[in-house]
């Protein structure tokens, strides 16, 4: 059993745990920093630019909105959903497995929750990041049609995060990463393509619908479009914050107890 806490010493503790990796990325960023900026103007140039072209031109809008317009909310939440992925199955497994790095951690004051707590607070902060940068690129592309697009980096803080901490506390009681490019091709993959991302929910075969609205993905870009332009109504955001809201804890529940039983001996 843990020893009791003060809320003080949690914080405190679950600081120094996240200073860790904003530290190691205090050594790495220029590897990813022009990608970062680069990626938005680019994915909204080629699809929404290129593409919308095209789909304007057969179909005219799509929702009321440019093609253009409609997809950049949602490369906003397939981005957050990569980036919670991203650092957090094959980094999490080398640190437990390989490297060692959090059993390091945790020969210091610091418990495996605070590990857990660490690293998706990082991941949250760098979504958080980088999601300024993508509100920022489709509102210079006119994107934005509401006050509320503001939220958008939450939206994608949030997204990461839904994604994170199950695939964390999955990743931290892996053995190999065997698993890890199957769940890729087959769940993350599909739901890049399959989640209303690039042509609205009403396009898909009606028995096909349900389906797609149980994809995570599906609720956030849901979310992001909803405040890129100001619609949507109060029980259906409230559905898709609920679901995402759900998988973040579900994810620390269950992180909780594959970092403890993996690094406590």
């Amino acid at each position: 059993m843990e020893p009791r806490i003060s809320p003080a010493q949690g914080w405190s503790r679950g600081r120094r745990s996240w200073w860790y990796h904003a530290s190691f990325y205090t050594q790495t960023w220029r590897g990813s920093a022009a990608s970062t900026i680069l990626f938005p103007f680019l994915y909204l140039t080629s699809l929404g630019v290129g593409v919308g072209h095209l789909v304007q031109r057969h179909t005219g809008l799509v929702q009321g909105q440019t093609y253009l317009h409609y997809i950049a909310p949602s490369l906003l939440a397939t981005t957050a959903m990569t980036m919670g992925e991203s650092e957090s199955l094959w980094p999490v497994l080398a640190s437990v497995k390989w490297l060692k790095t959090y059993h390091a951690a945790v020969a210091t004051p610091l418990s495996p929750v605070d590990v857990l707590v660490g690293k998706l607070s990082w991941v949250t902060t760098k979504t958080f990041a980088t999601s300024v940068i993508y509100t920022v690129a489709i509102s210079l592309f006119g994107a934005t049609r509401s006050w509320w697009a503001l939220t958008l980096p939450f939206i994608g803080a949030l997204v990461a995060l839904a994604f994170s901490a199950p695939l964390v506390a999955y990743a931290a009681g892996a053995e190999s990463d065997a698993s890890f490019t199957t769940i890729y091709r087959f769940a993350f993959i599909p739901m890049f393509l399959f989640s209303a991302t690039f042509f609205p929910i009403a396009s898909y075969p009606r028995v096909l619908r349900p389906l797609v609205q149980l994809f995570p993905l599906y609720h956030g870009v849901a979310l992001a479009r909803a405040a890129a332009f100001g619609q949507g109504s109060l029980p259906a955001i409230s559905v898709h914050l609920a679901v995402l809201v759900a998988m973040v804890l579900v994810g620390l529940w269950w992180g909780r107890r594959t970092m403890t039983r993996r690094l406590v001996d």
